[in-house]
């Protein structure tokens, strides 16, 4: 696995956990560690950047699997 795909995969990792927990418990454990600054802001902005990359390259997988 690309080091990319391992950073990106941990990222959707805290990103769901956070979530869950947020709809779960109403608990927000990035802001409860880092507090509500820039760091959180970056923390999601590349959250958000790791799906779009999972989801590129799923529809890349995708799109090889149904050529062959």
């Amino acid at each position: 696995m690309k080091n990319i795909e391992i950073i990106t995969t941990i990222l959707l990792l805290v990103g769901g956990l956070n979530w869950g927990l947020v709809g779960i418990f109403n608990y927000n454990l990035v802001t409860s560690m880092m507090g509500d600054g820039t760091m959180t802001h970056v923390l999601y902005g590349l959250v958000g950047a790791a799906t779009l990359y999972h989801m590129m390259m799923h529809m890349k997988a995708n799109r090889a699997e149904k050529a062959s």
